[in-house]
C-alpha cells in the first residue's frame, strides 16, 4: 500500500461555538479514519506547522499579522469563521499537513496522501479569512509543489461549495489548473461558467455550477465527460484535491445527492487521470463535509480508491440518489461551452 496520511489529534483543539457545523467532532471523525487505515497499513504521520515563508506565497502578509494576532483569543471573523485560544496554531497545522502530503509524493515515498484537516482552507483568499476558512491549505500546497519545480499543479475541487479563495490566488497563473464543482446558486456566490481565469491565467480556470439535487450520475457526466479530459490535456505534474464531502445526500448544509460510492467514484477517476499524466502522484486535502456518519464513510471510500483497493462505499442507509444525469448533462453543456474556447476536442 502506498498511501500515507497526515493528519493530528490536534484538530479538535479548533474550537468553535456551540452548534457550529465546522465542530471539533469533524477532527475526531478524521482520527478514527486515520486509525483505522493505520490498522489496514497505511502511514500515518503528523504534519508539522506551515512556515511563514510556506504561507506568505499564497496569503498577504497583512492576512498573516491580523491571524497571528488572534492568537490566544476567541474571536468572530466573520458570521460564519471564529478563532479560539489555539486556532492560530491549528490553521498552521492543517497548511503544513497539505504540505507534508506533497512532498511526501514528489520524494517518492508514497505514491498518493490524504492531508485529513480542520479547519478546512478553500475558501480563505490570499487577504481575507471567510466560510470557516482562515488559511488556504490546498493553495499553500499548490504552490509549493511549484516551488519544489512542478511544473504544473491540477486541482480538482468537489466541495459543494465554490473554492473562492483557491481561485483568487490562481486565477492569473497559468501553471496552475483549478477545477470547481458546486451547488448554484449557493455560498459564496462566486463560482459563474464563464469565469474563467483572468491575463495569463485566463482559461485555466474551469467552473462547473450544478443545480442542486444533483446525484452521482451527475457528477459522473460532468467528470467523465468533461472535467477529466480537460485534466488531461493540462497534464499536470500533481494532482490536488479539495476534498469537501458536503455534497452528499445527508449533509446538513448542501442541497446535493452524493454518496460515499459515488465519491469513490470520482476518486477513481482522478487517480486514473494521475496515472496517466501525473506520475499516479495525488494529495487528497480536506474541506467541508458536516453529517460525521457520512463524512467517515465518503473519506473511507475515497482513501480505499487511493489506497488501490476496491471501495463499495457502504452507508447507514440507502442515498436517496436516482440515476438521472439531467443536472449533470446541463451543468457540462454551459462549462463547456466557455472552455472549448480554451481546450481542444471538448
Amino acid at each position: 500500500m502506498s498511501l500515507l496520511i497526515v493528519t493530528s489529534g490536534e484538530f479538535a483543539l479548533h474550537q468553535t461555538p456551540p452548534g457550529h457545523a465546522e465542530c471539533p467532532e469533524r477532527g475526531d471523525t478524521m482520527q478514527a479514519v486515520a486509525d483505522l487505515w493505520r490498522e489496514r497499513g497505511a502511514v500515518v504521520v503528523e504534519p508539522a506547522p506551515a512556515t511563514a515563508g510556506q504561507l506568505g506565497r499564497v496569503h498577504t502578509a497583512e492576512h498573516l499579522a491580523a491571524m497571528a494576532a488572534t492568537a490566544g483569543r476567541a474571536v468572530m471573523l466573520d458570521p460564519d469563521t471564529f478563532t479560539s485560544p489555539r486556532t492560530w496554531e491549528i490553521a498552521r497545522l492543517a497548511a503544513g499537513a497539505a504540505v507534508a502530503g506533497v512532498d511526501a509524493v514528489l520524494d517518492g515515498r508514497a505514491t498518493t496522501a490524504a492531508a485529513l484537516v480542520r479547519p478546512p482552507g478553500h475558501h480563505a483568499e490570499p487577504a481575507r479569512a471567510m466560510g470557516f476558512c482562515l488559511l488556504n491549505n490546498v493553495a499553500v500546497a499548490a504552490a509549493h509543489a511549484l516551488e519544489r519545480g512542478v511544473p504544473r499543479v491540477a486541482i480538482v475541487d468537489f466541495d459543494v461549495h465554490h473554492g473562492n479563495g483557491t481561485q483568487e490566488a490562481f486565477k492569473a497563473d497559468p501553471r496552475v489548473l483549478f477545477v470547481s464543482t458546486h451547488q448554484w446558486p449557493y455560498y459564496p456566490g462566486s463560482g459563474a461558467a464563464d469565469d474563467a481565469g483572468v491575463g495569463d491565467g485566463e482559461g485555466f480556470t474551469v467552473n462547473v455550477p450544478i443545480e442542486a439535487g444533483a446525484t452521482d450520475a451527475d457528477y459522473d457526466e460532468v467528470f467523465r465527460g468533461l472535467l477529466m479530459p480537460l485534466v488531461a490535456q493540462f497534464d499536470p505534474g500533481i494532482v490536488l484535491v479539495s476534498a469537501g464531502y458536503d455534497a452528499h445526500d445527508l449533509d446538513p448544509l448542501g442541497g446535493m445527492c452524493m454518496t460515499a460510492a459515488g465519491y469513490a467514484n470520482l476518486m477513481r477517476q482522478l487517480t486514473a487521470a494521475a496515472a496517466q499524466c501525473a506520475g499516479r502522484r495525488v494529495v487528497m486535502v480536506t474541506e467541508g463535509g458536516y453529517h460525521l456518519p457520512s463524512l467517515a464513510a465518503s473519506l473511507n471510500a475515497s482513501l480505499a480508491v487511493m489506497a488501490g483497493e476496491p471501495a463499495a462505499g457502504r452507508e447507514d442507509r440507502p442515498p436517496a440518489a436516482g440515476g438521472s444525469r439531467e443536472r449533470g448533462v446541463a451543468a457540462a453543456a454551459r462549462a463547456r461551452r466557455i472552455q472549448s474556447r480554451y481546450w481542444r476536442g471538448l
